[in-house]
C-alpha cells in the first residue's frame, strides 16, 4: 500500500508570508573596497664620487681541438692540439686614485599637511550644517547587512622623510693576468670498431713583472641637516 500523498504548490499568500530578504544586484555588491591615501614629503639625495684608476696586462693564449664520433659504425675520431706560449708582461707605472668630496645637504623639514578633521554625522545621517551631504543612517534592517561591501579598509598614510646616503669610494690596482689553456677532445659513443685519440701539447712560458705602486685616496667630507 503506498502512503504517498500529492505535492501540492504553494498558494500566493503562503509565499508571501514566508519571511526573507532579497539580495543585492551584483553590481552594487563589493568584495573588496580599498581606499589608501599615502601623503608623503621625502627629500632623497645621493651624491657618490668614485675614482678608478688600473694598470693591467691581459695574455689568454687558447689552442683547443676537438673531434667526435656519435652512434657511428667502423669511424675513427682524433684531435690533436699543440701549443708553445711564450708571455713577457711588464708593468712599470703608478696607479693612483683620488677621490674627493665635498657634500653639503639641507633637506628641510617638509611639513605635511593634516587632513581636515572628519565631521561627526547627525543621528540623520547629516552633516551639520548641510542639508545636502548625506551620510546614510546605520541599518537597522539585519537584511541590510548584505547591502555593501564584504572588506572596506581604508588606509590613510601621512609621512615625512629625509633621506641621505654621500658614497665615496676610490679603487687602484695593478694587475699582470696570463691563462694560456690547451685542450683537446675526442670521443665515440654508442660506435663499434671505432678509435677516438686526443693528443694535447703544452708549452708556456710566463714571465711577469711588476713595478709601480697603486694608491687609493678617498677624501670624503659631508655636512648633513635633516
Amino acid at each position: 500500500m503506498s502512503n504517498e500523498q500529492d505535492l501540492t504548490p504553494l498558494t500566493d499568500e503562503e509565499l508571501l508570508a514566508q519571511q526573507g530578504a532579497a539580495l543585492p544586484d551584483k553590481e552594487v555588491a563589493s568584495v573588496l573596497d580599498l581606499n589608501a591615501d599615502l601623503d608623503l614629503g621625502i627629500d632623497a639625495a645621493a651624491p657618490i664620487d668614485l675614482a678608478v684608476a688600473a694598470n693591467a696586462n691581459v695574455a689568454a693564449p687558447i689552442d683547443a681541438a676537438a673531434a667526435a664520433n656519435i652512434l657511428s659504425f667502423g669511424s675513427d675520431a682524433q684531435a690533436l692540439s699543440d701549443q708553445g706560449v711564450i708571455v713577457n708582461q711588464d708593468v712599470t707605472a703608478d696607479a693612483t686614485a683620488e677621490s674627493a668630496q665635498d657634500s653639503t645637504i639641507d633637506q628641510g623639514n617638509d611639513t605635511v599637511e593634516d587632513e581636515p578633521a572628519m565631521t561627526e554625522p547627525a543621528a540623520d545621517g547629516l552633516l551639520p550644517g548641510s542639508g545636502t551631504t548625506d551620510l546614510g543612517a546605520l541599518p537597522t534592517d539585519p537584511a541590510a547587512a548584505l547591502d555593501g561591501d564584504l572588506l572596506n579598509v581604508n588606509v590613510d598614510l601621512a609621512a615625512d622623510a629625509d633621506i641621505a646616503a654621500p658614497i665615496n669610494g676610490a679603487v687602484a690596482a695593478n694587475l699582470n693576468v696570463a691563462a694560456p689553456i690547451d685542450a683537446a677532445v675526442a670521443a665515440n659513443i654508442g660506435s663499434i670498431d671505432s678509435s677516438a685519440t686526443a693528443v694535447s701539447q703544452q708549452d708556456a712560458i710566463i714571465n711577469q713583472g711588476i713595478e709601480g705602486a697603486a694608491t687609493a685616496t678617498a677624501d670624503q667630507q659631508s655636512d648633513l641637516q635633516q
